[in-house]
Parts: structure tokens; C-alpha cells; sequence
């Protein structure tokens, strides 16, 4: 079969395949307890992911193999200047394009406008499968933006790209699942990828810890950037997964997932809007709780 003419269905296959496989993993054997129904958050999830497909399908319906497409028409890009075998480049420009999403998600909790983005994916209440799909829609545009700049300059075959994104979106339900692995095992996948508990500290409420693991698919640059941290201070069950500012449980509703970037903090005094959540706009002074690299790091 053609990967790159049947790349759609084939990612769609792979990634509903994963999804309900890490998913009935987790209902069979889950690490944590739930602090929102599972229910609300999977559907308010899925629902977030649908809607960013159908987005980033309408803008830009080649999407990045249509991206590779046009720049191997054209002779563009690093590898296409060297004459080495298609499979070392396959596997290099797979590893280059990991390094290129790596770098994307640093500077994503790095400028605070990407953080507000970003903030979406770490305001779940909770860590299982369909968190790895919890992206805002913008961020969404804005990540494939970087990947077409990225497959057009390297010149990164389109089966290499095809190979890239079934990797990353099925990792993505893997490293974010709710689940235990043996000790030894956890160690030993480490090695190769981001594990469940690898990236579970990530998304811890403490800020030194959410600054750290940015790996999706290879632990590699965490370990070579000095941006590795083995495990959660307070243990992988006691931890508290989210945002200080975002701790109302309808983060968790698709609506105000949408809105976050807008909002600062999400309160819990309801009833003082009849009823609805207590919003306050965005700050941008140096007050508004979010987690960048540098100055939030050292005042924790």
C-alpha cells in the first residue's frame, strides 16, 4: 500500500486504533483515580480534536505531505543535496522533525502568547489518553505551520513525514496514558521514548516540574538539553496534575477550553454569575501565573 496516497485514512486508522487500545488499558488497570468524570473530559476532549481537524483540513487541505510533495517537486531542501540511501534519510529527517517539535513545545511555555495557547493542553484535571489530543485549535495552526516550514527546508520525503505524524499521534495516546508500568520497563523504554510517567511529571502543577520532559516521541533532547527530570517529587499518584490558576473542573468543558486563552484564571465562586463560571480577563503583567523557562522557574 501507498503510505503517502492513503495518509489520511491510514493516520485515522492507526490513531483510532491507539486511542481505544490505551483507553481500555487505562479502564482496566489506571494509576490515578479521577478528579472529573471521565465521561465530561473524553467527550469535551475528542470533541476538541475533531474540531481541530476539521479547522487545520479546511485551511490547509494538502497539509504537511502536500508540503513535502511541493518542495520534492521543486528539489527543495537539505536532503535532497545529498546522495545518501532513502532509508538513512527517512530515519534522519523522523529524528530531525522530532528535534523540530521538541524545540516548537519549549518555546511554546517559553513566550507567554504561545503559553496562553499551550495552557489549554496543561489545564486538564486530569492525565490519560485523550489529553494527548487536547490541543487549542490555534496552536494547532500554528505547530503545522512550523512543521511545513520545517518539511520544506530539510527536504523530508513525504513518506518520512507520513512515518512522523502515525509516530506522533500514536505516541501521544501512549505517553499520556493513565497506567503503571513496571519499574524496569519504564527504565528501559525510557532509553528509546517518552514514557507514561516520563511525561505524567510534566504535566505536574509545580512549575519546575511542568518545565521539564518536553519530549513526545524521543526522550533524547531532554537528556542532552539538560531539561530531564526523572520523576515528580510528590510520587506519580499524589501529584496534582494542571495549572495553579485553572483548578474549577469546568476547565475541563469544551467551551471554555476554546476561551482560555482569553482568561487569566477561571474562578469558583459560580454563584456569582448566576450560575456561570467567574472569569477575569488575561493579564499581562508580570503577575499572571504562567509557566515560562526563565524568570517563573527560579521565583518557585
Amino acid at each position: 500500500m501507498n503510505l503517502v496516497s492513503h495518509e489520511a485514512w491510514l493516520r485515522f486508522a492507526i490513531f483510532a486504533g491507539a486511542l481505544l487500545a490505551v483507553g481500555l488499558w487505562e479502564t482496566l488497570a489506571p494509576l490515578r483515580k479521577p478528579t472529573v468524570p471521565r465521561s465530561v473530559r473524553w467527550f469535551s476532549n475528542l470533541a476538541l480534536a475533531a474540531i481541530d481537524t476539521g479547522i487545520v483540513r479546511l485551511l490547509i487541505p494538502l497539509g504537511v505531505v502536500g508540503a513535502a510533495l511541493f518542495a520534492e517537486e521543486r528539489g527543495w531542501g537539505l536532503f535532497r543535496q545529498v546522495d545518501w540511501p532513502a532509508w538513512l534519510v527517512i530515519v534522519l529527517a523522523v529524528v530531525a522533525l522530532d528535534f523540530v517539535i521538541w524545540l516548537q513545545h519549549v518555546i511554546f511555555h517559553a513566550v507567554p502568547l504561545l503559553w496562553r495557547l499551550h495552557q489549554v493542553h496543561h489545564a486538564d484535571l486530569d492525565f490519560d489518553a485523550s489529553t494527548g489530543v487536547r490541543f487549542h485549535p490555534l496552536e494547532m495552526l500554528i505547530s503545522l505551520g512550523v512543521k511545513v516550514v520545517a518539511v520544506s527546508a530539510l527536504g523530508v520525503p513525504a513518506v518520512a513525514v507520513v512515518i512522523f505524524e502515525i509516530l506522533l499521534s500514536t505516541t501521544a495516546m501512549f505517553n499520556h496514558a493513565n497506567v503503571r508500568l513496571p519499574g524496569w520497563l519504564d527504565a528501559l523504554l525510557r532509553l528509546l521514548v517518552v514514557t507514561p510517567d516520563m511525561h505524567r511529571v510534566h504535566h505536574s502543577v509545580e512549575t519546575r516540574e511542568t518545565n521539564s520532559n518536553f519530549g513526545f516521541n524521543l526522550p533524547w533532547w531532554d537528556f542532552l538539553f539538560g531539561t530531564y527530570r526523572a520523576q515528580p517529587d510528590a510520587g506519580h499518584e499524589a501529584m496534582t496534575i494542571g495549572l495553579t490558576a485553572f483548578r474549577d473542573p469546568r476547565v475541563c468543558w469544551l467551551h471554555w477550553m476554546l476561551l482560555l486563552p482569553l482568561w487569566r484564571r477561571l474562578g469558583v465562586q459560580a454563584e456569582m454569575a448566576g450560575g456561570d463560571p467567574r472569569l477575569e480577563p488575561a493579564a499581562s503583567d508580570a503577575s499572571e501565573k504562567r509557566c515560562v523557562l526563565d524568570a517563573s522557574s527560579k521565583r518557585r
